[in-house]
């Protein structure tokens, strides 16, 4: 019974919310049409000769003019300031600077992803709009114990882009987890200790994928995390709440090994810690 209520539970979590009409896409998706136009490029590749020279220029001028730069900037100060190497928050700090955080809060709803953003451009404004606004959340209730003390902490709609107004659930939910890409589980922050560490800097698009990998090695190695030996884990229950996420191209146990210094041997059972929901504060 237990096992089909988190089967269940799985389930809404991935169909219930929705991107509400942006253009989202897909590590698979791009790494899929990437290989069909290098294909097709090698096997009209005598042809392309003749013209390469104006194909070049033509694209050089389109790639400028279609570049995506979403400045990121004042959050990356306000994590370098606020938030300590381990991943503890000092709200008080950023609630000294509300102002600013609020400022590149309202920036973020008017940069509207369109069908010209790479998955780089999406994956790390999403990520950097669900930090952002939990930062936020955390700020405008502060003090709070726990994120849970909040009412609606996820489903309540408060953020904005564009027109449309989202909860910090559509936004894991609805968009980053239809992106293919388990990594995000590891780049956004819940505001508890029991989550993988917030990291002090911003997403951008050219550091996205090098920090999601850093942020995923960096918790599922972490001891205070997850137990991890040989014949014997009790990993956090993220593995559980979104097993599906990890397990598209085999077990979970494969997917852990991927990252982890200690291999787990294949048939050790799974067990789980209880997540810890206290806010990752300053001591």
């Amino acid at each position: 019974m237990k096992y089909i209520l988190v089967t269940i539970l799985a389930l809404m979590l991935s169909s219930c919310f929705s991107a509400k009409g942006l253009p989202l896409k897909s590590v698979k998706t791009e790494i899929t049409t990437n290989n069909t136009e290098t294909n097709q490029l090698e096997e009209n590749l005598e042809t392309l000769k003749e013209s390469v020279s104006k194909t070049v220029t033509e694209n050089t001028k389109a790639a400028t003019r279609n570049t995506i730069n979403i400045d990121h900037s004042s959050l990356h100060n306000l994590l370098q300031k606020y938030v300590k190497d381990n991943g503890n928050v000092d709200y008080k700090g950023f609630k000294s600077e509300i102002n600013t955080l609020n400022i590149y809060v309202n920036y973020l709803a008017t940069q509207i992803p369109t069908e010209k953003w790479t998955i780089q451009d999406q994956l790390a404004y999403f990520i950097n709009v669900y930090n952002a606004n939990t930062i936020k959340l955390i700020v405008d209730n502060y003090p709070t114990k726990s994120i849970k003390d909040i009412s609606n902490p996820w489903s309540k709609n408060r953020i904005k882009i564009g027109i449309e107004n989202y909860s910090l659930a559509d936004i894991e939910n609805g968009i980053l987890r239809k992106m293919n890409e388990p990594r995000i589980h590891f780049a956004i922050n819940c505001a508890s200790i029991g989550c993988p560490k917030l990291l002090n800097k911003a997403y951008t698009k050219d550091n996205v994928m090098a920090l999601m990998e850093e942020a995923t090695i960096g918790f599922i190695n972490n001891d205070n995390k997850n137990k991890i030996s040989a014949d014997s884990i009790k990993i956090s229950e993220i593995f559980k709440w979104y097993k599906n996420d990890f397990t598209q191209n085999g077990s979970l146990i494969d997917y852990i090994n991927t990252y982890s210094k200690t291999k787990i041997n294949t048939n050790t059972k799974v067990n789980y810690k209880n997540y810890d929901w206290n806010l990752n504060d300053i001591k």
